[in-house]
């Protein structure tokens, strides 16, 4: 099924927008790519505004639990920084489904092994936990 942008105009699939359960076919009119523009402006134009609500909502880690948990696990920070940079240079493309169970909601990479910092399966949030779960710790995280 297809369906037209009213920001772009653009004639899309309908997994290029996202769900909304309000809207007549389930889909919100904006697709992904033009609603990510308008976040991303958004918050270049309010940076000051998003960072202080940011810190007051406690997105980002204290000072101590980050120095903390690059100390107690270097290789599994160095994974993570590694692949942000592998993307943001294009080295590595994220992906947006999951590879269990095909959602696309919260995809992260996944390590089996931090020896290996750029081999990454994604997993949304729920096949990560049940795979830590069942696995516990990825291999070589500290």
């Amino acid at each position: 099924m297809k369906k037209q942008c009213f920001k772009c105009g653009e004639v899309k699939n309908l997994a290029e927008f996202y769900k909304h359960p309000k809207m007549s076919d389930g889909h919100v009119n904006k697709c992904k790519e033009c609603n990510k523009r308008d976040v991303r402006e958004n918050r270049k134009k309010k940076v000051d505004y998003y960072r202080e609500y940011d810190r007051v909502r406690g997105n980002r880690q204290d000072k101590e639990y980050r120095d903390w948990y690059r100390q107690t696990f270097p290789r599994k920070y160095k994974a993570h920084l590694m692949v942000s940079n592998a993307i943001r240079d294009g080295r590595l493309k994220k992906e947006e489904y999951c590879e269990s169970c095909g959602s696309t909601f919260a995809v992260h990479g996944h390590h089996d092994d931090y020896s290996y910092p750029l081999t990454v399966r994604w997993l949304c949030a729920a096949c990560h936990r049940a795979w830590h779960d069942k696995n516990g710790e990825g291999a070589n995280s500290r």
